[in-house]
């Protein structure tokens, strides 16, 4: 991590067109407001430049995909090298024939492409079918280290396992990002709506207290599909701080960019107070390894 650095992280919150060309064009105008309200390491949701595929199983959606690098980290190179950000973009990415990955970028301020995570968690639920299109992740938990600062990148179902907050923090990493697309099934929201979203905030906030990072979420906005069968994004998008305070929030339902920073010396000062890394009993662990334990 890097020592006494303070460098300002930008989320950018939006709703998807069907478009793959106009949700890219929107990006990139999100992603230089961001910059000029301050933003170094500017995060986009998850699979930004499509609607959220995985509502249904269908093999001609796989055309969506694309290489990395391909045409999005072209354009977003571009953009990071003449604004003189890091980008971390969320794409569906084709690898092979018959392969694919929910993959986050992480663009250098040089334009470059400084590292790949390939999504690790994938989910199997009704509208979130993610198993049909997505391989799982082969390049483990990693950190990025970018001129501003050293950072995580992780995807969506990532965000409610603790390992893989705790692997990635054990990397270095002082930002952990989570780009996402999660929402409200219409016949559950009244009942459990309230309850989901709480739980999403917890399980982050606990990810950031726990390890003694920042931890910033990004989530879409939006409804889409049709009425019985859709998803209402909940956007909700935060930033906490290493003892999991929420430094900056978003709406439910509207199109925002959040701009926070990110001070190395609190994730110094919490865990010096809170030193859970240190009495971590690392002799006593293997047992996490198996299925379970029961």
């Amino acid at each position: 991590m890097t020592s006494g650095a303070r460098f300002r992280i930008g989320l950018i919150q939006m709703a998807c067109a069907k478009d793959p060309n106009e949700n890219l064009a929107k990006a990139e105008w999100r992603v230089r407001e961001a910059a000029a309200r301050g933003a170094q390491v500017i995060c986009l949701q998850e699979l930004f430049r499509s609607q959220y595929f995985c509502r249904e199983e269908d093999a001609k959606l796989f055309a969506l995909a694309e290489s990395v690098p391909g045409p999005s980290t072209d354009c977003l190179g571009r953009l990071a090298r003449e604004l003189g950000v890091v980008i971390i973009a969320s794409l569906f990415e084709r690898r092979a024939p018959g392969l694919y990955h929910n993959t986050a970028a992480v663009i250098g301020t040089g334009g470059d492409i400084l590292g790949l995570y390939r999504k690790m968690h994938i989910p199997d639920d009704p509208l979130y079918y993610e198993k049909y299109y997505f391989t799982p992740g082969d390049l483990g938990f990693r950190s990025f280290e970018t001129e501003f600062g050293r950072i995580g990148a992780l995807v969506c179902w990532d965000q409610w396992y603790p390992e893989a907050a705790r692997l990635t923090s054990l990397h270095g990493a002082a930002v952990l990002f989570y780009p996402a697309a999660i929402g409200w099934h219409p016949s559950e929201k009244e009942q459990c709506g309230a309850a989901e979203l709480d739980a999403w905030r917890t399980i982050q906030r606990a990810h950031a207290i726990a390890n003694g990072v920042y931890v910033a979420a990004v989530n879409r906005v939006g409804y889409e599909g049709p009425p019985e069968h859709g998803i209402e994004f909940w956007g909700s998008s935060f930033i906490a701080d290493p003892f999991g305070q929420v430094i900056a929030e978003a709406s439910a339902g509207n199109e925002e960019i959040l701009v926070a920073e990110c001070d190395t010396h609190r994730i110094e000062e919490v865990r010096r107070n809170w030193p859970f890394l240190r009495d971590r009993r690392i002799d006593s662990y293997a047992p996490i390894l198996e299925r379970w334990l029961g």
